[in-house]
């Protein structure tokens, strides 16, 4: 039987690990070619090696998504390729933990060139293609620290906000184009971004995460199973959603437990 994503071309940023990683997995296995382009070339390489190995076709290339020429390169593998593009997920994303007067200005600006300006660019550069021809998809990694805030995340906060609104004003721009355009918010992720914040003490942080509702910190594989289903047919009435997926933690008031 084939795959939901038969015939399809997507392109994956920041695909060489983690959410990415996951998520252009997924998409092989449904019948996609994909284009996975990723900071570092070394990580990018290596996905695409593992996923060409079952039989899939698959590009890399090293690029940075808050660049426009960076976007561009990566959109022109897919149609150099194959010659269309389908799916774009634009998943890059950048933080630093600090309180908001120790964040430098230069900080300031790295973090929301890679955390959100890159989802404009993505969305830029597919736009036309996908309205040549008659429609796809786009899905953007927000959060749900783009839905409250977070100590010590002020900048990554105020970007992932964006990326939610951002979704949402560039469905309505193109729904009557045949593009559908959803965000997926994570919740705290296993993921080498996750462990990099846990600084010394990564265990800790899985404790603190640990306390959803549900018990446990994602895998990058169910968010990947998030993405995969907004970027199919399946979601075919859903457009400008900003789509949870915290394992409840978001459901909370913060409340105490009264029985």
């Amino acid at each position: 039987m084939a795959g939901k994503f038969e015939g399809k071309v997507a392109l994956i940023t920041a695909g060489g690990s983690g959410i990415g990683a996951a998520t252009a997995r997924r998409f092989a296995a449904e019948g996609a070619s994909i284009v996975i382009a990723d900071i570092s070339g070394t990580r990018a390489e290596q996905v695409s090696s593992e996923i060409a190995a079952k039989g899939a076709k698959v590009k890399w290339l090293k690029m940075d998504a808050s660049d426009p020429e960076g976007i561009q390169a990566a959109i022109r593998v897919a149609l150099d390729n194959w010659g269309r593009l389908d799916v774009t997920f634009n998943n890059a994303g950048h933080s630093v933990a600090a309180r908001l007067e120790d964040i430098t200005l230069e900080t300031w600006n790295r973090i929301l060139a890679v955390t959100l300006t890159s989802v404009f660019l993505g969305m830029k550069y597919s736009l036309p293609i996908m309205r040549n021809q008659g429609g796809g998809a786009i899905v953007n990694t927000a959060s749900i620290s783009g839905l409250a805030g977070d100590y010590g995340m002020s900048a990554y906060n105020a970007a992932k906000a964006g990326v939610v609104n951002l979704t949402r004003a560039a469905a309505l721009e193109n729904a009557k184009h045949r593009i559908r355009i959803n965000c997926v918010c994570p919740g705290p992720i296993n993921t080498r971004v996750t462990q990099l914040l846990g600084g010394n003490d990564p265990a800790g942080l899985r404790e603190k995460f640990n306390q959803s509702p549900l018990g446990r910190i994602g895998e990058p594989e169910e968010i990947a199973n998030t993405v995969a289903f907004l970027a199919s047919e399946e979601a075919s009435l859903i457009t400008g959603a900003a789509i949870v997926a915290d394992g409840g933690l978001t459901a909370h008031t913060g409340a105490p437990h009264f029985v």
